[in-house]
């Protein structure tokens, strides 16, 4: 027999959610479905029993998938069937284990999946919003041991409102987009784009957000209430030695605050002088010791880590040596790619990226194909996180979540300022390789890429900088220190990791996760204001390099222009079978395109060189160019009758030269008055409103004689 349990949240505009539990999957440790709309996700939760010997972390993997059939669609390819998870839904799986993986006990190892299928699509409900509470959920009723509930939600400024979780149309409108993920009591993390907005609008969209999703744990809390799931099983995941750890702390810890104390600005150097401090006091172990390995690895992290957060928020100083709103040192370079249409090299203390830029026609258009969402995408951004840069060895297996993560990150934090459709018609393609990474690439990543795209020549709206804020705090003493371009080893020792992208005017994008419970809005706001500064501050630098974009485009860059006819002239430039169009192309070199919209047809035209731009330009030009009365051209001979001599006086637009109107003088017959493709100035003289014919004269432009004046006699 089914034990069915349904929850309904209303929003504050009258929609509701619904989360259903004990009808599908009911062989998974936990399974929920959540409605909205038409709009179904469901959400299955499996935890092993036990976790693998000497793991020290959650083996968490979550995978979300959009079912074409959902939409009522069939799948592309040879296969027809739904393969490996697309960019979109990578990015959505990242939101979701973002939020829920901070909630898992700190002991819990054993390896647990969280998967969430898209059912049902509703245009009007976007899925991803939904994806966390219905993972949530299936835990909430699950005997795994987590520390939830939680809830996304999505939240937008529209015409000076903010709404939770809006139709894509709205979305879309609005000057502010976030996703914010939080339980009852905190705010775990957030990711969204914005219009260059104001610190105080990031805020009040947080706030407008938590009191939504407080409404959706409570109703969690009730399901599995009702479910009578409410026990969590037992589970001991982790060995310990309490003498082991009291050794190794009395041993080492002076040590490790000692050495961290040094203020050292060099990773290398940080590490290698932790490192010999376990080795050392590994070497001087007795040989016949009983000590477990995996447990002395744990132990001595534990340490260095209070070692290093005690030091910060008692010295007041950081591992490198600077104050806690200080910018690491900063060196810019543009154009350091002769051949790319555009580049640069932006370095800030240990983290490197070199950005390439190139421009593209629409035929180079990056076609996506999804579920949900179809079409075509002008501005691609992709992020290299190689093993070198790190000084590792790693296998290039192609870009992983972290790495098309960041890249989503500053695709968004830059496209907030790219020129309109009207004013750009390229297709765009940065790409970001880190060079060296010690904290912050993904920023490094926005700067580098601001740049590339004005050493380019793109016409963007302003720079736009980014900067990873962090923070080291004690529950106990209530003591905090917020800090400014973090490094590698702030953002593993602390408990926040905050990026911020903006323009002078205010914030374009934002990535926020935290790993600490009770962050208020006022720490929140003073990192907001502290990561002002920091941007304002790398503007600064970068400005040093390039200000603003460059006034043309290099010499090799292709060239575009586009021409807006009238819709029934769409046909006259493709010509019968794409015979003109294709002849255009041929004989000049430039790329043609034609579309439709709406009550006109654009022609884009795309060449490598002026020559084929002008060439190219005027050909269509004078294809849908329209025949004016009084008009003066440059025609050919077409053909010659009896009566004349057809003209062909603008591409594809033929006139008639009447016999008579070749020259003042009688012209008895055609026959040695005119050849085939001889050239002819000849003016429009008239335009047949019934027939729509054209008749030209060439005599009117010639010099009339004088009449011969008779003698009159007298």
């Amino acid at each position: 027999m089914l034990n069915v349990v349904t929850k309904t949240i209303t929003l504050d505009d009258g929609r509701t959610i619904s989360i259903e539990t004990g009808k599908l999957a009911k062989q998974a440790d936990g399974s929920a479905v959540v409605k909205m709309g038409n709009t179904m996700l469901l959400a299955t939760v499996v935890s092993s029993q036990d976790a693998k010997e000497d793991v020290d972390f959650l083996p968490l993997s979550v995978d979300y998938q959009e079912k074409f059939a959902a939409a009522g669609k069939i799948p592309g390819g040879f296969l027809k069937r739904e393969g490996r998870l697309s960019d979109h839904e990578v990015l959505i799986c990242r939101l979701v284990d973002r939020a829920l993986r901070p909630l898992f006990p700190d002991d819990y190892h054993a390896d647990t999946q969280v998967m969430i299928s898209m059912i049902s699509h509703d245009e009007d409900v976007q899925p991803d919003a939904l994806a966390a509470l219905a993972a949530s959920s299936a835990l909430a009723v699950s005997d795994i041991p987590f520390n939830g509930p939680i809830s996304e939600v999505r939240v937008v400024k529209h015409q000076g409102e903010y709404k939770i979780n809006p139709s894509r149309e709205i979305t879309l409108e609005s000057d502010l987009e976030i996703i914010v993920a939080a339980d009852k009591d905190n705010i775990m993390m957030v990711e969204g784009e914005m219009n260059e907005v104001s610190e105080a609008d990031m805020l009040e969209a947080m706030k407008a957000a938590h009191e939504a999703i407080k409404v959706q744990c409570q109703a969690q809390i009730e399901l599995a209430e009702e479910a009578g799931t409410t026990e969590k099983r037992e589970y001991s995941h982790e060995k310990s030695d309490e003498e082991l750890f009291q050794k190794m702390h009395d041993d080492m810890y002076d040590k490790l605050h000692a050495s961290v104390s040094k203020q050292t600005a060099d990773k290398a150097v940080r590490s290698t002088d932790i490192r010999a401090i376990k080795e050392e006091w590994v070497e001087a172990l007795p040989e016949d010791h009983e000590y477990d390995p995996f447990l002395i690895g744990q132990y001595f992290k534990k340490i260095h880590k209070s070692a290093a957060r005690n030091f910060v928020l008692e010295s007041q100083k950081r591992l490198d040596g600077r104050e806690f709103n200080e910018i690491r040192p900063i060196w810019c370079e543009t154009d350091y790619l002769p051949s790319a249409h555009g580049s640069s090299v932006f370095t800030r203390g240990e983290t490197q990226s070199l950005t390439s830029c190139t421009l593209g026609t629409k035929l180079d258009e990056q076609m996506i194909d999804g579920a949900t969402i179809s079409g075509y995408n002008k501005f691609i951004l992709h992020y290299n996180f190689p093993g070198f840069s790190t000084g590792e060895v790693r296998p290039n297996r192609g870009p992983g979540r972290r790495e098309v993560g960041h890249g989503n990150l500053a695709m968004r934090a830059l496209k907030k300022v790219l020129p309109n459709e009207e004013e750009n018609p390229y297709t765009i393609r940065l790409v970001s390789d880190i060079l060296e990474s010690n904290g912050s690439s993904s920023m490094a990543t926005v700067c580098a890429g601001s740049m590339a795209l004005m050493d380019t020549g793109v016409k963007i709206s302003g720079p736009v900088s980014g900067i990873a804020m962090g923070m080291i705090s004690d529950s106990e003493t209530g003591k905090y220190a917020i800090l400014s371009d973090i490094l590698g080893d702030e953002d593993h020792l602390g408990d926040m990791d905050f990026k911020v992208t903006g323009t002078e005017k205010g914030i374009t994008a934002c990535q926020m996760d935290i790993k600490v419970d009770g962050l208020s809005y006022e720490v929140l706001e003073q990192a907001l204001n502290q990561a002002k500064e920091g941007r304002e501050h790398i503007l600064g630098e970068m400005k040093k390099a390039i200000s603003e974009p460059r006034a043309d485009f290099k010499p090799h860059v292709p060239r575009s222009e586009k021409i807006i006819i009238e819709k029934d002239q769409i046909g006259a430039v493709i010509g019968p079978g794409g015979k003109v169009v294709q002849e255009i192309q041929k004989e000049t070199g430039a790329t043609v395109i034609i579309e439709e919209e709406e009550n006109n047809g654009v022609v884009t035209v795309f060449a490598s060189d002026k020559g084929a731009m002008d060439g190219a330009v005027a050909r269509i030009k004078g294809i849908v160019a329209v025949p004016e009365v009084g008009q003066v051209y440059e025609g050919k001979v077409k053909s010659i009758m009896p009566f004349g001599a057809f003209i062909e006086f603008m591409p594809g637009k033929d006139g008639l030269l009447h016999i008579s109107e070749i020259k003042w003088e009688r012209v008895e017959k055609m026959e040695g008055v005119m050849e085939v493709g001889e050239e002819v100035t000849v003016k429009l003289i008239e335009i047949d409103k019934k027939t729509g014919k054209f008749r030209l004269s060439r005599k009117v432009l010639l010099p009339r004689p004088e009449k011969k004046q008779e003698k009159k006699e007298g």
